[in-house]
């Protein structure tokens, strides 16, 4: 990949980690609840899922599922049902979440987060698309296919994993204020109810649609 072309490249992909998704609403969810260092599970969950993504789009296979309505049909209901479910599972949550930075933690709960994140992203059928519709921009037949995959998955996944860091970071500046009962209830309804609403959404995404 040329240099004016990876610059192009980190131009848009910080554009795209920076835009309000359903990973940012994760990060920033689980970052209010666990703190920046937990969250990190979750991040890497989420980079699991974009560089899924990245392969499925840059191997062809991500053009084959917008080209068959069914198979993105499918895609799309499970993205939609999946984030629906964890929104209304984080809407009803109880408020004893470990905010005030208790160290004990049942066991798997790493694992829990790492497999939402990566659920989030590899279910979202709107990456599909916007990868898609993207990568070919910034791909030439004059290099190799996996040399300029591995660029991009390299730089897609440092300039994401700094932006959601970000993102669970300035969550968690918030935490002692949400110590009481009520704010946890609330945090939990507010950001439950937008998972929902984004979950929601993927619904009415279309095989045509650019969008992210």
């Amino acid at each position: 990949m040329d240099l004016h072309t990876w610059i192009a490249f980190v131009a848009a992909t910080c554009l795209i980690a920076l835009s309000p998704g359903s990973g940012a609403v994760l990060s920033m969810s689980h970052g209010l609840s666990y703190g920046v260092r937990k969250t990190t599970a979750t991040i890497l969950g989420l980079q699991l899922g974009l560089l899924l993504l990245l392969l499925v789009a840059g191997a062809g296979v991500g053009s084959l599922l917008l080209a068959s309505e069914i198979a993105f049909a499918v895609v799309k209901v499970a993205g939609a049902c999946y984030l629906i479910y964890v929104g209304w599972s984080q809407w009803r949550a109880g408020t004893g979440n470990a905010l005030a930075g208790v160290a004990a933690e049942p066991p798997g709960r790493w694992q829990r987060r790492f497999a939402t994140g990566f659920l989030t992203n590899a279910t979202n059928p709107k990456g599909i698309v916007f990868m898609v519709a993207v990568l070919p921009q910034f791909m030439t037949d004059a290099r190799p296919l996996w040399q300029q995959l591995l660029v991009m998955a390299a730089t897609s996944v440092a300039i994401d994993m700094t932006v959601m860091h970000s993102y669970a970071l300035g969550a968690s500046s918030l935490r002692h204020w949400m110590q009481s009962q009520r704010a946890q209830r609330n945090q939990n309804r507010v950001f439950g109810g937008v998972l929902m609403a984004v979950g929601a959404g993927l619904f009415f995404v279309r095989r045509g649609s650019q969008g992210t």
